[in-house]
């Protein structure tokens, strides 16, 4: 079994049921199917085949739905592209990847053609009509004159309902997710069919999806987070997509009160805009029976703040792209732990080691890896960088854990962003945890510098409410709930703090402020 066979189950037993609901209009599971039946057959009329590989440049629109499903039913590998990458982000990953056709936003039709010399490989740019699109300058009217270029709408025209597909392998390449590149250029970890597959089943089953949930879906269908969590894991069991294009806390409060939404998924900042936004109250998200959190680490006070504010239950999660993405999730039927990820889910292992790959006490830190069904099986190209990732059948994830005694994980930290200040180590999350219990503060990150003297130092860049607070006050609160060592040496006031398109904070671009000073 794998995706877009489940889909054409599910569109069997819930032919007539709203698939997804986007800007008020529905469309049903039989024709989404449908849809991506001809999608598939229009991709091959094009020469388009089994194996190759098509990117998706686009934002949270049913063109995404249709273009990830209707690929992987022709047997194509996706590979989903940030669209407002720069052009030297997307040519590296478009040429990288071995991009044969790009399905692609209309609002992108200019910088493709600036593009087209640096793009040798692509033979089809696919475009997609929006609203945005259609107020601008770009014309997808006549895009004849550029002979790369269709139109969507032209593609799925020209296909047929009875278009049945090649058999695919379980272990064949459906996706393959290109890693943020935090340390240096960014590497397409490939995903199998198993991969998505087995993950959006298990969280389904984790997080008892059916088809009676309306997931709000607006973190970005690009990233593995929605992916698996907010897209596939509804359309497994008949759930229904709500698609929001951009978040903004008016929007979800809107659509959740509307449509009755019972899930929403977002990442920390996401719940930390809601909360702080004004007009927002219960009784728009009363419909909720869970929010899901994940992308980085949630404040504890942010989270009690939010579930007491809102009334609704928060099970954060942990992910990476290289596990499809999740490995974890607090549980729904027993006690949930603020500050923890939760446990293994069904079909995964979790488990943290020392250095030499060996097994740590429980509540000792070390290196968490994942073991499962979900789990890439290397990076496109990189054979060296995907055995020192996968070791003996574990995913070495780069993340510092601890476990307690009843089998829940706790995310200490990135290996990478630890901080060792005169010898001793320091965790930023443990710094920023009390910050966020401050009542002045929105956000808070904390990164390493250099120090002559003690090897690092702790700096923390915050966002405050009230202005009139210093940095000799967040100080002395610091050194009433924290070692010395742990204290920050500075702390500097932002209006806010540097995010990618999921609303994850960049430690990197605070830390390349630091070091261009």
């Amino acid at each position: 079994m794998n995706l877009t066979s489940r889909l054409g189950e599910t569109a069997k037993k819930y032919y007539n049921k709203p698939a997804y609901i986007f800007n008020d209009t529905s469309s049903t599971y039989a024709e989404l199917d449908g849809a991506v039946t001809k999608f598939a057959c229009g991709l091959e009329k094009l020469g388009v085949k089994k194996g190759d590989h098509v990117a998706l440049l686009l934002g949270n629109t049913p063109h995404f739905v249709i273009s990830l499903y209707g690929a992987l039913r022709l047997g194509a590998t996706v590979i989903p592209i940030n669209p407002i990458y720069t052009p030297d982000e997307i040519g590296y990953i478009v040429n990288n990847g071995d991009v044969k056709a790009i399905i692609a936003l209309d609002l992108l039709v200019p910088l493709f053609e600036k593009m087209n010399a640096h793009l040798p490989k692509v033979e089809h740019i696919i475009v997609c009509e929006t609203p945005q699109g259609a107020s601008s300058d770009v014309n997808i009217t006549n895009l004849s004159i550029y002979p790369k270029m269709k139109s969507f709408t032209s593609v799925v025209g020209s296909g047929d309902l009875s278009f049945v597909g090649p058999e695919l392998m379980d272990d064949d390449v459906a996706v393959i997710l290109y890693t943020s590149g935090t340390t240096g250029k960014p590497k397409g970890a490939m995903l199998t069919h198993k991969n998505l597959y087995s993950n959006a089943r298990d969280i389904a089953e984790y997080l008892k999806i059916t088809d009676q949930d309306r997931v709000i879906t607006t973190l970005p269908m690009f990233h593995v987070f929605c992916l698996s969590v907010a897209l596939n894991a509804p359309l497994m069991n008949g759930g229904t997509l709500l698609i929001v294009p951009k978040f903004s806390p008016k929007e979800i409060f809107r659509v959740a009160k509307e449509n009755e939404a019972t899930v929403f998924a977002g990442v920390p900042t996401m719940y930390n805009f809601l909360l702080q936004y004004p007009d927002g109250v219960a009784e728009d998200l009363k419909t909720l029976r869970l929010c899901i959190s994940g992308g980085a680490a949630m404040p504890v006070a942010l989270l009690k703040g939010f579930e007491q504010k809102f009334q609704v239950a928060i099970s954060e999660g942990y992910g990476l792209s290289e596990a499809s993405p999740v490995t974890c999730f607090n549980p729904l039927d027993r006690p949930r732990k603020p500050g923890s990820i939760g446990t293994s889910i069904v079909n995964v292992e979790n488990k943290v080691v020392d250095e030499n790959g060996e097994e740590v006490p429980v509540g000792q830190v070390g290196e968490l890896i994942v073991r499962g069904p979900n789990v890439m099986i290397g990076y496109y190209k990189l054979p060296e960088e995907s055995a020192f990732a996968i070791r003996d059948g574990w995913l070495y994830t780069g993340d510092l854990a601890r476990m307690d005694e009843e089998g829940y994980f706790y995310i200490v930290d990135r290996k990478k962003d630890m901080i060792i200040v005169g010898g001793y180590n320091v965790y930023p999350r443990e710094v920023e945890e009390v910050l966020y219990n401050h009542p002045e503060i929105v956000e808070v990150a904390v990164l390493g510098i250099p120090d002559a003297n003690q090897g690092e130092a702790v700096n923390c860049y915050v966002v405050v409410k009230n202005q009139s607070i210093t940095e000799e006050d967040l100080i002395s609160y610091c050194r009433e709930h924290l070692a010395k060592y742990k204290v920050p040496s500075k702390i500097e006031f932002l209006e806010e703090l540097p995010k990618n398109t999921t609303g994850k904070i960049l430690r990197r671009a605070l830390k390349d402020k630091v070091l261009q000073k």
